[in-house]
C-alpha cells in the first residue's frame, strides 16, 4: 500500500511535464509532514490527546522510510508537543520527506528519473510516469467520494483533505467542480478527529506563512 505522501505526490504529478503541481515548498513540506503523521496514526504508532498533543504509542519502525524518519524524530523528543508543532518541526525536513517519498515511487516502478533541458543549457530533474495505474486509482478514489453519497474509507477522506488543503482539487478536477461539491467536501472533512487535527495544523501553518513567511530549516 502506498503511503499518503506517495499518493499525494501522484495527485500532484503532471503527466505532461513529469513534474509536480506548483504549490510552494513550505506548503508541500507541511502537507508531507501531515501525511506522514496520519499514516503513523493509522499504523498505531501515535495518537493525540484531548489537548491535541501528539502521543507516542509505539516507536517500532514500520519499514517505510518516510514514516520511520518521522517516527524516529518523534521518539527522540523529550517533551510533549502539539500536532501543529510536530507538523511544523517535520516540515523543516521537507526536502528529505519529498526525496524519501519520490524514492519509494521510483522503487515501486511508478516513476522514473530524467533530466530535462531548460533554455538549452540548464537541466532540471523530472519524474515521468512509468506505470499510471496507481495515479489513475488515486484520482478515481477521490472522484468516487466526491460524486457519490457513500461513506468513504478513512484513507480516502484524509487524502481528500490533503488535496483540498493544498489546492489540488482544482488541479485534478476544476474550480467549478470543487465549488459544486463544497458541501460534500466539508461533510467529509469532519469524519475523522485525528485527520481534522492534522488538517487544522496545516491550515494554521499556511496562514502563518502568508502573514510572516516560512522556509526550510
Amino acid at each position: 500500500m502506498l503511503t499518503f505522501a506517495e499518493e499525494f505526490l501522484l495527485l500532484a504529478h503532471d503527466e505532461e511535464t513529469g513534474d509536480f503541481a506548483e504549490m510552494g515548498f513550505p506548503v508541500m513540506s507541511s502537507i508531507l509532514a501531515g501525511a506522514a503523521l496520519m499514516d503513523l496514526a493509522l499504523q498505531g504508532r501515535i495518537d493525540s490527546d484531548p489537548r491535541h498533543h501528539l502521543i507516542l504509542l509505539d516507536p517500532t519502525p514500520v519499514e517505510e522510510p518516510i514514516l520511520d524518519f518521522c517516527l524516529a524524530r518523534i521518539a527522540e523528543a523529550r517533551e510533549s508537543q502539539s500536532i501543529q508543532d510536530w507538523i511544523r518541526a517535520l516540515a523543516t525536513h521537507g526536502a528529505r520527506l519529498r526525496s524519501l517519498a519520490i524514492d519509494r515511487l521510483l522503487g515501486r516502478g511508478i516513476l522514473k528519473r530524467a533530466d530535462k533541458r531548460f533554455l538549452w543549457v540548464f537541466h532540471t530533474r523530472v519524474y515521468p510516469l512509468v506505470d499510471e495505474r496507481e495515479m489513475v486509482e488515486v484520482k478515481r478514489r477521490i472522484a468516487d467520494i466526491l460524486f457519490t453519497d457513500d461513506i468513504p474509507d478513512p484513507r480516502d477522506t484524509f487524502l481528500l483533505a490533503l488535496a483540498e488543503r493544498s489546492g489540488l482539487l482544482t488541479e485534478v478536477f476544476s474550480q467549478a467542480v470543487a465549488e459544486d461539491r463544497r458541501e460534500r467536501i466539508q461533510q467529509l472533512l469532519h469524519l475523522d478527529l485525528f485527520g481534522q487535527d492534522v488538517n487544522k495544523a496545516i491550515r494554521h501553518i499556511q496562514l502563518a506563512m502568508l502573514s510572516g513567511g516560512h522556509g526550510e530549516g
